[in-house]
């Protein structure tokens, strides 16, 4: 598990492969429970660092129904016996018949090119998965769009598409980062994921942008493509402090 560790500490996760991992609990009881469904909306509470060791991960379905259900999830830290995130997913209908097709972006990985990750940041997530630039870096203040994909996060197991866009839109806080890394940090303590449909192929495009205040509150936000088109919309809530 250490190539899921986030860019500050190699003893903390980042925060894709918890999101993932709640998001995978959540799919396998909506599945048990209702058949197939579309998770439209998921919200991830962040309740401390996730460390890199054993994890148990739990569901439950908070409010049943015909055409939408909600379902929560727990992710816990084995080793101190207590919850370390915490989930909420709305699930839908599976349905391909919505009213306005996906329009490709024009671009695709193929035309991303590679950049270093900033020395000042541990490896872990960051070179686990595999990045394709197309504007933008961590290193350089400001916007950024990036082809992102993800491994696999159980071993053994191919990751279902919504388990890749989670796995990868926590990272739209490091994509667009607005601030120098090496002297500040910004941690999100939150994650919520508007999921148009189910995102194709093994490639996620995140387009991010972070919005600074006068205090400690940031707040990063992403659209999310395939190379189909839209898939979601995430928004991070962020502490940014001097390191």
């Amino acid at each position: 598990m250490p190539s899921a560790a986030g860019p500050w500490s190699p003893d903390a996760q980042h925060g894709g492969p918890p999101a993932a991992l709640l998001g995978r609990a959540v799919e396998r009881l909506a599945a048990a429970s209702f058949g197939a469904v579309h998770v439209g909306r998921f919200t991830m509470e962040l309740l401390g660092p996730v460390p890199v060791g054993r994890l148990a991960v739990s569901a439950s379905v908070l409010r049943p129904g015909r055409s939408v259900q909600l379902i929560g999830a727990e992710l816990r830290d084995v080793a101190r016996d207590r919850a370390v995130a915490t989930a909420r997913a709305w699930t839908f209908p599976v349905s391909d018949a919505g009213p306005v097709p996906p329009t490709p972006l024009g671009h695709g990985p193929s035309d991303g090119t590679l950049r270093p990750r900033p020395t000042g940041w541990h490896g872990g997530y960051l070179d686990a998965v595999e990045w394709r630039w197309i504007t933008g870096s961590v290193e350089a203040p400001g916007p950024g769009v990036v082809w992102m994909r993800p491994p696999a996060l159980v071993a053994g197991e191919e990751p279902s598409p919504l388990q890749r866009l989670l796995a990868c839109v926590d990272s739209a806080s490091g994509v667009s980062a607005a601030l120098d890394v090496r002297e500040w940090g910004f941690l999100n303590t939150e994650l919520t994921v508007h999921v148009l449909r189910p995102p194709e192929g093994g490639w996620i495009c995140l387009d991010a942008a972070t919005t600074l205040g006068t205090g400690a509150v940031g707040l990063a936000g992403s659209t999310a493509y395939d190379e189909r088109g839209l898939v979601a919309r995430s928004a991070q809530a962020l502490l940014v402090a001097r390191r």
